[in-house]
């Protein structure tokens, strides 16, 4: 486990269809958890807070901002991992918000979780509890802001 003195930043997303199954996942992985900083997007961090008891740090739902106000966390470099239980299966109205949750975790290089499989590997990687950070890009802004936006 991780020293408390130095925390992770998670991000805990899940969509509707997967809520429960993030839930029981959170569960089973609660001892774990608590060593960490929480972040999660509304009625996830509601489930999460008040079902298990997690201290979590509550944003808008994904559809009204909160995938947003993740993203900018990642870019800030405040999280560290993303743990984002999404639905292949079912359309999401707000899809371009979650696509541009994933590219900003991929530019910045943070570990992303898409379902229980790979959330269990991460989780329990001695990388998550030794120190491990990855490398941050160096990001010329003025680069950024010629690029094409598709």
């Amino acid at each position: 486990m991780t020293s408390v003195d130095d925390p992770r930043h998670i991000a805990l997303v899940a969509h509707d269809n997967k809520k429960a199954e993030l839930l029981r996942w959170a569960e089973f992985n609660s001892g774990t958890l608590r060593a960490h900083v929480l972040y999660a997007t509304g009625t996830t961090g509601t489930m999460l807070e008040y079902e298990l008891g997690l201290p979590v740090i509550r944003f808008l739902g994904g559809p009204v901002g909160g995938d947003q106000q993740l993203g900018a966390k990642i870019a800030e470099g405040t999280i560290d991992v993303l743990v984002f239980f999404w639905d292949p299966l079912e359309p999401q109205p707000h899809d371009p918000d979650v696509k541009a949750l994933l590219r900003i975790a991929a530019v910045w290089n943070i570990p992303v979780a898409y379902n229980v499989a790979t959330a269990d590997l991460v989780i329990s990687s001695p990388l998550l509890a030794n120190g491990y950070r990855p490398i941050r890009p160096e990001i010329d802004p003025g680069a950024l802001e010629k690029m094409p936006l598709s």
